[in-house]
């Protein structure tokens, strides 16, 4: 009886799959590029994490390449340059938590209380902006502005009294990191918190006046609680990237001068993957930063399901 009601679960399941397929087969079919981007981009490269266990050298190949096993990451652990390189990239991960993370919902927020359609509109384009502005040209303009003659620079050296450029000054980069950050994503982070705003239902807003609710009340017990699990779906995502820090602008702007403050896991990764050519290394490295985040994700999302009933899975 039990294998013959599988059986009946198995073929009732392939009939859902196979009448859902008929109607949506359109959706089916859109949805091929990016199962094939996924496989191709994604899950296909996976396959050269193997090289983390070995000493890769290209002539041999992967497969040829003699192994090593916990080598890599055993040198990583004991590299001097380690501890350095987490502390910067745990700093820099937590200061764009604690002052990037609220700034899209402070500026949706703010775009949600605009009652001028056309200037609403106007301060969401202008804000959206900066996102699509290439890096290269983002840090440039960093670079002239903290640089000597700069503006920036005026304004710091005439209040501090220090004459050094900004860049040069170890104790800068994380405040300007940070700060440029937020300006080139605040606007195009807030699109998710403005369509979640966009899903409260209005009738609330009418019951809090009529409770005689001011704009203060109606954000703290209707705006906030409406867009909590927005909020929360992003900060877990947020969570699992604490110790992902891009490479590109810390690249363009750092200099040997600031390593102490600047030097990141993925600098590292790049400088030692393709300026030292040890890919192996570098590797082991990505390997286990990748692993980490993981670890952290499944945590906050599991700390996450049980705080508030609201998680990822």
């Amino acid at each position: 009886m039990k294998m013959r009601a599988e059986k009946n679960n198995k073929q009732s399941i392939r009939k859902v799959i196979k009448s859902d397929f008929k109607r949506n087969y359109i959706l089916y079919i859109i949805f091929i590029p990016v199962i094939v981007y996924y496989v191709i981009f994604c899950y296909k490269p996976m396959y050269g994490a193997i090289i983390a266990f070995k000493d890769y050298q290209p002539s041999l190949g992967i497969w040829d390449s003699p192994w090593v096993g916990f080598e890599h990451f055993k040198n990583f652990f004991a590299n001097p340059d380690f501890v350095r390189i987490l502390r910067n990239t745990v700093v820099i991960s937590v200061a764009s938590i604690i002052f990037g993370f609220p700034a899209p919902i402070i500026l949706a927020l703010l775009f949600n209380e605009l009652k001028i359609p056309k200037l609403k509109s106007a301060s969401q384009t202008i804000s959206y902006i900066p996102h699509f502005i290439s890096l290269v040209v983002v840090c440039g303009l960093i670079k002239d502005f903290v640089s000597q003659g700069g503006i920036i620079y005026q304004i710091v050296s005439s209040i501090s009294g220090n004459t050094a450029g900004l860049l040069s000054r170890a104790e800068c980069f994380v405040p300007i990191y940070i700060i440029s950050d937020i300006w080139q994503e605040v606007g195009w982070g807030s699109i998710i918190y403005l369509a979640a705003l966009a899903g409260i239902d209005q009738e609330l807003y009418e019951a809090a006046k009529i409770d005689g609710a001011g704009k203060w009340n109606q954000m703290v017990h209707v705006t906030l609680p409406g867009i909590a699990p927005t909020i929360i779906i992003m900060f877990i995502l947020r969570i699992g990237n604490l110790l992902t820090v891009g490479y590109e602008k810390i690249i363009l702007l750092y200099n040997p001068l600031i390593y102490e403050t600047s030097d990141v896991i993925s600098s590292y990764v790049y400088r030692v993957g393709f300026a030292q050519q040890n890919w192996s290394y570098s590797s082991a490295v990505g390997l286990l930063n990748s692993v980490v985040n993981f670890i952290i994700l499944i945590i906050a999302n599991n700390i996450s399901s049980r705080v508030s009933e609201t998680s990822l899975w």
